[in-house]
């Protein structure tokens, strides 16, 4: 059953067990106390902006357009709970408008010749690999820093997020400009995420949430009577991820060599040269000329642009094959991923990795 909405009662609720555990981090110097005091606030901004959907969609005084969106996202929404087995909660039934085309900015940092990423711990998340910002000049302000120290660093705007339940997350303005199919793989996606999480293990947990959406969508798109995707994007977005996970991997056999920091350099460019070269050969020769990639290849490369491939598409095969080795039944899936989720690191790795190959 869904609980009735009521702001007031869940910040009275929810903040009281969140702030000592806030207080405690403040406590520990000077950059903690800025770090954690932009989350804290920036939350609460976001808690305090959300209204009812539905009392958007009643109001003949906001967009027309607002309005029609938010109603098929709602549509997407009752999908997501009956036919994925997704929460079934008011999180995605309330709107937010946060006045900015981001909720917020990641920064991905690595060390120069590494693909590991610098990870940052919390007490609810756990470890992840990237540190939010809900102010775009603060997270450019922290890649500057990182720089100075030498590091690979990306910045990378966020639309949504989840907080695992804690909260009833709502649609953002944010998640709105790509379309209504967008706007329910963006729900699908931080839905998965309420649905399961493991402490810790961020490839984990964004490749089950990107595989929930990637087949949740499929499976949304048959039940709206809407014909299968456009089996060349898909192609060619599966091309693309391809492309630059072998790049890792063979940045990944460079860094293991014993090589002077030169040397080392100049393979490291060599490497990313070779990415934008086959890039070309394959938008040019497989893909017609299409250029929606072009952005992301021709902007400045290294080690921290890299990390969002491994982190949300490094196991989706992994999950694709579980999904198909339950005959498509979400409920038994979930509990095998769950058994997957409770293995330790080692054997959960090992694991993913044989049903990647099967």
């Amino acid at each position: 059953m869904i609980r009735p909405f009521s702001s007031l009662g869940l910040l009275d609720r929810v903040f009281p067990i969140l702030f000592p555990g806030v207080l405690f981090l403040l406590l520990n110097g000077c950059a903690s106390v800025s770090y954690y005091s932009q989350l804290a606030s920036g939350q609460l901004q976001l808690l305090r902006a959300r209204e009812p959907v539905e009392q958007v969609i009643a109001d003949p005084g906001r967009d027309a357009t607002l309005r029609a969106h938010l109603a098929q996202s709602q549509k997407a929404r009752t999908f997501a709970s009956e036919h994925l087995h997704l929460p079934d909660n008011q999180s995605y039934r309330l709107y937010a408008d946060i006045g900015r085309p981001f909720v917020v900015w990641n920064v991905f940092a690595t060390t120069e010749f590494s693909l590991s990423p610098q990870n940052h711990c919390f007490p609810i998340a756990g470890c992840v690999a990237y540190r939010g910002y809900y102010n775009q000049s603060a997270a450019r302000g922290e890649a500057a820093i990182q720089r100075l120290q030498g590091m690979d660093v990306s910045i990378g705007g966020v639309e949504a997020y989840s907080t695992l339940g804690w909260f009833n997350d709502p649609i953002l303005n944010s998640m709105m400009g790509w379309g209504d199919e967008r706007l329910a793989t963006l729900i699908f996606h931080e839905l998965a995420h309420q649905r399961f999480y493991v402490k810790d293990d961020t490839e984990f947990n964004e490749s089950f949430a990107t595989f929930v959406e990637q087949e949740g969508t499929r499976q949304w798109r048959a039940f709206c009577g809407l014909p299968p995707d456009s089996d060349s994007r898909l192609k060619q977005r599966d091309q693309f991820i391809g492309l630059v996970l072998e790049t890792r991997s063979r940045l990944e056999t460079l860094y293991a060599q014993p090589l002077s920091a030169e040397q080392m350099r100049a393979r490291k460019t060599a490497e990313f040269e070779r990415l934008r070269r086959e890039y070309r050969i394959m938008r040019d020769g497989q893909w017609g000329g299409d250029k929606r990639y072009d952005a992301w290849v021709n902007a400045p490369l290294n080690n921290a642009r890299l990390l969002p491939f491994g982190l949300y598409d490094q196991w989706v095969p992994a999950f694709a094959a579980l999904f198909r080795r339950v005959d498509g039944d979400w409920q038994t899936f979930y509990r095998e991923v769950e058994k997957l989720g409770d293995l330790p690191t080692v054997e959960r790795k090992a694991a993913l990795k044989a049903l990647a190959q099967s």
